[in-house]
């Protein structure tokens, strides 16, 4: 069997349980992807073992705010926890949005773990043919 080893990955796990959750004041970071489909941009990001109502998706202008709550399974005083890898807390992330999309039709999806939202462009960013005609002093514009 082959094991491969990442000591930056070891000092980040390190590091988060130094550190120790993210709290509602000063959250943890978790982790994203974005691509362009076609007209629409599309953010995931890894929430696995968050419930979707502990998901918060906020917009203000431009600036797109998602927060998460990852809480213990369980609560039971006779539990005893003997390994704790997977963090808890609250995790956050936010993105300045351009002004090209379409802020006031974002799509949200939640599904095994990942959160994906879906971003329009803008109709007014979307590329359009103008058409110019011939004539003296005169010319016709098309959208």
């Amino acid at each position: 069997m082959l094991m491969r080893t990442d000591p930056f990955r070891e000092l980040d796990r390190l590091a988060q349980q130094l550190i120790g959750p993210g709290t509602w004041s000063r959250p943890s970071t978790m982790p994203m992807d974005a691509h362009r489909e076609g007209d629409t941009y599309v953010v995931a990001f890894d929430l696995p073992g968050v419930t979707p109502d502990a998901i918060d998706v906020d917009v203000e202008r431009n600036m797109l705010t998602v927060r998460a709550e990852r809480r213990p399974a369980t609560k039971a005083d006779d539990v005893q926890m003997e390994l704790s890898e997977r963090p808890m807390g609250v995790f956050s992330r936010q993105i300045v949005l351009a002004d090209t999309l379409d802020t006031e039709h974002i799509d949200a999806d939640y599904d095994a773990g990942v959160l994906t939202l879906r971003i329009p462009i803008a109709e007014r960013a979307k590329p359009r043919k103008i058409s110019v005609g011939v004539g003296p002093g005169r010319r016709e514009i098309s959208g």
